[in-house]
């Protein structure tokens, strides 16, 4: 008899989107309407996580990027469900044991985009009067960003119940509001792409001016690593171009060992050589201070073979990212998270006891 496998993601309207575009990638390859009993059948399931639950601190405190996969994970590995979808920028770079990523699908473009508040006519970053101030849950982009542009005000931590409510439509009524504070916000295209917003893009932040978060654009497919036939099944949707190209990026991530909120900012490219007729990887990795007083960047050009030829690029990369400053850019970014975090537990103490009073 087929099996059904339950696709399980968070509860967010994007994660219902992206959860049903991998569903139609499936249903392609078995269409329900065959009436085939050979096929296998699809389910979804939708649940909330510590990271949607949380909406009163900064993303940038809340820790890393587990706080969106773990109650997740804890359902796969129990046999609740069999399939984990996600935005693949959100999957640490270092999986629970049993658990692994056996499918990336085609990637959606990377870069992150400007949308201005309703009713301006501004375009670009460098259209935004001085002082403007542009709203941003990542501290990537304000880092890179306040690089170029010092005269416009980036929020690096912003107050999650204000602006992010994991829905980007609830962004940009904040940001239309006549009385809100934003000239602009920048969000990742892919996102406001699926969710059918593309139209309110001003226009994309591309490299070198941004590079963008690790597998940003990519859909990614988490199962239980003794799950063959859910393994043998996502073979079927996975892309390879995009599967090379975002785990050299996670290498360099893994080796980096940055979180979700830390200034890591990459971009790649997988072509042909015009005469050998090999592969090449151009991969560039970036890492910034915070207060963007410090950027390391740098690139690599090399020939790969296979999936394994791409993971050592990154790590090559990050080694050299390393070497060349990154690693004492990331300690004070832990040293300034640690502090933020005490202040912001003080802070939660004080406010509980001001409610009980």
């Amino acid at each position: 008899m087929p099996r059904t496998f339950t696709l399980a993601s968070r509860a967010s309207q994007l994660a219902q989107i992206q959860t049903n575009i991998v569903l139609a990638a499936f249903q392609e390859l078995y269409p329900p309407s065959a009436n085939d009993d050979s096929f296998p059948k699809f389910t979804t399931s939708f649940m909330s996580t510590a990271g949607d639950k949380n909406q009163s601190q900064a993303l940038y405190l809340l820790g890393g990027k587990a706080l969106w996969t773990k109650e997740l994970e804890v359902a796969l590995k129990d046999g609740e469900v069999d399939m984990l979808i996600h935005s693949c920028k959100d999957v640490p770079t270092t999986l629970p044991e049993g658990c692994i990523i056996s499918a990336i699908l085609e990637r959606e473009d990377p870069v992150d985009s400007l949308v201005v508040k309703k009713g301006e006519t501004w375009k670009t970053l460098d259209d935004l009067p001085k002082g403007s101030v542009v709203g941003t849950s990542s501290v990537r982009r304000v880092a890179q960003l306040k690089r170029k542009y010092p005269d416009l005000k980036f929020l690096d931590v912003i107050s999650r119940r204000r602006l992010i409510s994991g829905r980007r439509n609830t962004r940009l009524a904040k940001l239309d509001a006549s009385d809100g504070p934003y000239a602009a916000l920048i969000l990742a295209k892919a996102g406001l792409v699926r969710l059918g917003m593309g139209d309110r893009i001003s226009s994309d932040i591309t490299p070198p001016t941004l590079y963008h978060a690790v597998s940003q654009g990519a859909l990614a497919i988490e199962v239980r690593s003794d799950d063959a036939e859910a393994i043998e099944l996502c073979k079927r949707i996975t892309h390879r171009e995009t599967l090379w190209k975002c785990s050299a990026e996670r290498a360099c991530l893994r080796v980096l060992e940055g979180g979700c909120s830390v200034p890591v900012g990459v971009a790649s490219d997988l072509s042909k050589d015009a005469q050998s007729g090999a592969e090449v990887l151009t991969l560039t990795g970036s890492v910034t201070a915070i207060d963007g007083s410090v950027h390391v960047e740098h690139t690599l050009k090399e020939a790969i073979n296979s999936l394994e030829d791409a993971e050592k690029v990154g790590a090559k990369l990050a080694k050299i990212l390393i070497d060349t400053g990154a690693k004492k850019i990331l300690d004070e970014i832990n040293v300034d998270r640690e502090r933020r975090v005490a202040e912001a537990k003080i802070e939660d103490q004080v406010k509980a006891t001001e409610s009980i009073a």
